[in-house]
């Protein structure tokens, strides 16, 4: 049908790809037409694929995040690209989004948020997932000179780790990955200019960031 949206997934982990197909493919009007491992492969294919949608993962063994948006838009400029990553650090949406990126989103997001954001960034209208938004008008609303906001997934980390949990424990009560979690911890050990997370647990209290 002329009106489906064709989408292509890249991600290093099959399962991620094989979960993202599924879900899309339960929708009547999107397309998974291919999935890849890596971005070369997919910009290789991109032009004879001739996708609307790619659903990219940023953090990748090979290949930098930033060329890799760029190549895939040289390969095939009509190609609309949704950052699909389990981070937000502020420094990165903008760096992605300058260079092409229609839209980004989160890996906690619900199923019914990836089909929406595939759909909207597929018009080309800019979808932010709700995290990232808020961690933008933080930064705007903070006064000069004061160290960049917390998004609110890693204030809940934070809360967390302030309460003596453990990484495992903290995945468990937020219903991410050990891994995705150690990516938020160590978000936020930089952001706060720390190592351990001990410190980083006073810190906060000291602060007034978490409350116990």
């Amino acid at each position: 049908m002329s009106d489906r949206i064709a989408v292509i997934l890249i991600d290093d982990h099959a399962v991620v790809r094989e979960g993202l197909r599924a879900v899309l493919e339960e929708e009547d009007d999107l397309d998974v037409v291919a999935d890849f491992a890596n971005a070369r492969d997919a910009i290789a294919a991109v032009a004879a694929l001739r996708p609307r949608v790619a659903v990219l993962d940023l953090k990748m063994p090979a290949g930098d995040p930033v060329q890799n948006i760029r190549g895939l838009r040289a390969a095939w400029p009509s190609l609309e690209i949704l950052v699909f990553t389990s981070f937000a650090e502020d420094s990165v949406v903008r760096e992605v989004l300058a260079a092409g990126a229609t839209g980004y989103l989160l890996k906690d997001a619900l199923s019914g948020d990836l089909a929406a954001a595939v759909r909207q960034v597929a018009g080309g209208v800019p979808w932010l997932d709700a995290t990232v938004q808020r961690q933008l008008v933080a930064r705007l609303r903070a006064p000069a000179g004061e160290d960049i906001a917390l998004t609110a997934r890693e204030h809940s980390v934070l809360q967390l780790i302030a309460q003596g949990l453990s990484n495992k424990a903290i995945a468990r009560e937020l219903s991410l990955t050990e891994g995705t979690v150690k990516g938020y911890v160590s978000q936020i050990l930089q952001k706060m200019g720390i190592t351990d997370r001990t410190q980083a647990a006073m810190h906060a209290v000291r602060k007034g960031l978490v409350r116990l």
